[in-house]
């Protein structure tokens, strides 16, 4: 008997309490941030398996969630997929990260919403000036790699 997959909004609560009690560098609820990519993948078009992958992009990479309950999770292999192209492995060059994405079904509409959201003006004001201007190059040369225009 096989799982019933997961529903986008049963994805949405699983990625909401995993990362309960995290916030992101400006010290918002991390949450905000994975509501802010699913959404921006859900205007570019993006299908329920890609704002499933939104929702969940950074859980393997923040220990929110093991690799071990992804690969058992009832979650379509292409959610996964997507989900383990945009984790960033440790001491992983970025031209190798950027490579996967891009060999990935999906996963490049994911990491260009992410992109938006983590480059957002608004967002990156609240930071110090050098590390404002670090996260503005690191995200800059990533697009660049992806083949993406400026947000």
């Amino acid at each position: 008997m096989t799982q019933q997959p997961l529903t986008l909004l049963e994805v949405e609560a699983l990625a909401r309490s995993a990362h309960d009690g995290q916030t992101d560098k400006a010290g918002r609820p991390y949450a905000e941030h994975l509501a802010a990519v699913a959404e921006g993948v859900r205007v570019r078009g993006g299908s329920p398996d890609q704002q499933a992958a939104a929702w969940l992009h950074d859980a393997v990479e923040d220990d929110a969630l093991s690799r071990e309950w992804l690969d058992s999770a009832a979650l379509p292999q292409q959610v996964k997929d997507m989900v383990l192209a945009v984790t960033k492995r440790p001491g992983e060059p970025v031209e190798e990260y950027a490579a996967r994405i891009l060999a990935t079904p999906g996963a490049l509409l994911v990491k260009e919403a992410d992109l938006a959201h983590n480059a957002d003006p608004a967002r990156l004001s609240v930071l110090d000036g050098p590390t404002r201007e670090r996260l503005s190059a690191k995200y800059a040369y990533v697009r660049s790699l992806l083949g993406l225009t400026a947000p």
